[in-house]
Parts: structure tokens; C-alpha cells; sequence
């Protein structure tokens, strides 16, 4: 909805009348024009679009890797007590360490490359999917896997037709989360080592004081999220468009 970026675009008129005038300094805070200006040759005479797409494929292939493993660990977890049993405490025991204390041990079995950064994505993606699509399975209404039996639907079909559509909105919004997360991840990841991406981008840039760069790499990691999220909540509508609290709604 347009609403929705009048609060950004009173921000940026703000910041840039600041600057102009002089209250803020371009050492600290320099103005979105000059940010702008800044991509533009980054990108026209610049590495920024091959340090996008590397970003881009680091995610996208973490997320895939860290969101199947996860989903499938999801749906064992969701119908079966004993791998509830067998694998959740583990997992669980996983979450609750900080990315940044996995860092030196994910360095010693990866080393700096590319492989770290997959890895720790797929990491930061799994928990959110996993939980989800677990607390989604486990949340079905049994009044409906009753109407299913009395139906005469076989398992196969409580499960296709029933309980992952129940399932679907919970997991969903772990997509969603997990979505956050991937960048979150992929900003840690790429502190550390890289050659190419957003994150070397910025890190690069620390080192000469390009506080522009450093800008502009913090507002295209803000503009992907918000791009992911967007796609997030189109698939919310396409594939939900039955459920009364997402087809058709306002979002």
C-alpha cells in the first residue's frame, strides 16, 4: 500500500535536508543523494551488481539447502513422537547458539570460503522452518482429521488434503522469518573472508572510511528484505487465497 512508504519517504526528505543544511556531517551520516550518486557509479563503473549477485546466490542457495532439510526434519518431527523424541532436543540445543560463537568452529571446517557462507545461511534459515512447520502439523484441528476418517480418507489423504494445507499458514510464516534470517546470517558470514558481496562491500569500504558505501550497502540489505518479504506475502495470498485470514486480504 502506498501508506506504507510515507513513513520511509519522510525519513529520507528529513535526512537530506539535514545534511544539506549541514547538521549532519558526511563523515557520519552522509546525505541519500550523495548514497545515490554513490551507487550509481558502483554500479556503472563499480563491482556492486557482481557483489549483489554473489550475495544473491549465497542466499538463495543457503536457504534452499537449510529450508529442505529443515522441512523434511519438520514433517518427521510433526507426525511422529519418537522423532520428536530422538531429534528436537538436539535441534533445539543448536538454536540457542549465537551465530558468532559457530564462527571460529564453521572457519576450521570450512575454512573462508564459499562453503562457510552456504553453511551458516542454510543454518540460520532451518530453525525458523523447522519450528514452524512442526508447531503447524501439531496445531491441525483433530475435529478435522475426525471428518477426513469419516470421509473415508486414507493416510496419504488426511495428510495432502488436510493437514499440510492446516499446516501451510504456520509454515509459511516461518519462511518468512527464515527469509530475515538468511541475510542476518549472510552479513556474518561475509564479514569474514570474502572476496565478493555486499558484506565484503562494506567491510572493504570500513577500511577507507567510505561511510557512502557503507550506507548504501546497509539500504540495499534493507531493500532485499523488504523485497523478500514482499514475495513472502505473495505466496502467503496464492497459496492460501482458501483461508479466510489471507485470500484477498489487504496485506
Amino acid at each position: 500500500m502506498a501508506l506504507s512508504w510515507i513513513a520511509p519517504v519522510i525519513l529520507l526528505v528529513t535526512w537530506e535536508v539535514l545534511a544539506q543544511y549541514g547538521w549532519l556531517s558526511p563523515q557520519v551520516l552522509p546525505a541519500p543523494s550523495k548514497v545515490a550518486r554513490t551507487a550509481y557509479k558502483l554500479a556503472v563503473h563499480g563491482s556492486l551488481l557482481d557483489d549483489l549477485g554473489t550475495s544473491l546466490a549465497r542466499a538463495a542457495i543457503g536457504f534452499l539447502i537449510g529450508g529442505t532439510l529443515a522441512f523434511a526434519l519438520g514433517i518427521l518431527v510433526g507426525f511422529s513422537r519418537l522423532a520428536e523424541a530422538l531429534i528436537d532436543r538436539s535441534v533445539q540445543m543448536v538454536r540457542a547458539i549465537p551465530f558468532l560463537a559457530l564462527l571460529p568452529l564453521v572457519i576450521v571446517w570450512f575454512g573462508v570460503g564459499e562453503g562457510q557462507k552456504i553453511f551458516l545461511v542454510a543454518l540460520g534459515v532451518a530453525f525458523p522452518i523447522y519450528i514452524n512447520t512442526t508447531l503447524g502439523i501439531r496445531q491441525v484441528d483433530p475435529k478435522l482429521l475426525e471428518l477426513g476418517r469419516v470421509q473415508g480418507l486414507g493416510t496419504g489423504q488426511l495428510i495432502w488434503r488436510i493437514i499440510l494445507p492446516g499446516a501451510l499458514p504456520s509454515i509459511l510464516t516461518g519462511v518468512r522469518y527464515a527469509l530475515a534470517t538468511a541475510w542476518l546470517a549472510l552479513v556474518v558470514a561475509e564479514t569474514i573472508g570474502a572476496q565478493a558481496g555486499i558484506g565484503f562491500l562494506a567491510m572493504d569500504a570500513r577500511e577507507f572510511l567510505r561511510t557512502d558505501v557503507v550506507v548504501l550497502t546497509i539500504v540495499i540489505y534493507a531493500l532485499i528484505g523488504v523485497a523478500a518479504d514482499s514475495i513472502a506475502r505473495l505466496l502467503e495470498r496464492r497459496l492460501l487465497a482458501w483461508h479466510p485470514n489471507f485470500g484477498g486480504a489487504p496485506r
